[in-house]
């Protein structure tokens, strides 16, 4: 019998094998600093390197400053991603998952989460936390719906929000819902990648 924190374990691991799959990481020196840092290899003739997301065992305590500026904690999967894997932005497709990136705390994914300030505080204020964005070029916020929490593990509802309505209107809008939680957006991600 499998236990809730081995099913967790494997179900990351999948999820991250799912990047190389759905995104061709690559990596440019002086464009994008942190896929450069997780580059490996010898640049191809354009000079870009591709980067590989590295395993990383952080202490949970490490989550506390980041708590103290959200609504609520994170999804416990999306916790135990975070505390277990350093990566760079990321497009699988359906949304982009942005950069936890490489360092001896978490104060990189706060950085990241937090760095456009407008839509970082409108979206706090409603309940919302962006751990995304869409896919490709575009800016919407892919958010926990905190307001919305459910009690079985923590887990909430992923939305995508309308970028817009926050910087022209200072109000959030829901323009569509990813999942009804986290790990049902991660099972998608997975078995879009075709990993089993």
């Amino acid at each position: 019998m499998t236990s809730v924190k081995d099913y967790e374990h494997l179900l990351i691991a999948r999820f991250v094998a799912s990047f190389e799959k759905l995104d061709e990481l690559t990596a440019t020196e002086g464009i994008y600093p942190i896929a450069w840092q997780l580059a490996v290899g010898d640049p191809d003739e354009y000079g870009q390197k591709r980067w590989r997301p590295i395993k990383v065992i952080s202490k949970a305590e490490n989550l506390e400053p980041i708590y103290s500026n959200l609504p609520a904690r994170f999804p416990r999967l999306y916790e135990q991603l975070v505390l277990s894997y350093r990566w760079a932005d990321v497009d699988l497709q359906s949304f982009t998952l942005l950069a936890n990136p490489p360092g001896t705390d978490l104060g990189g994914l706060l950085h990241e989460i937090s760095k456009d300030k407008a839509l970082w505080n409108c979206l706090r204020k409603a309940g919302y936390v962006q751990f995304g964005k869409g896919p490709d070029l575009d800016y919407d916020p892919v958010c926990f719906d905190m307001s919305s929490r459910k009690n079985k593990g923590r887990d909430s509802r992923i939305v995508k929000i309308d970028h817009e309505q926050i910087l022209c209107h200072d109000r959030v809008k829901i323009v569509g819902e990813l999942a009804p939680s986290f790990e049902k957006l991660v099972l998608a991600t997975i078995e879009k990648a075709g990993i089993y």
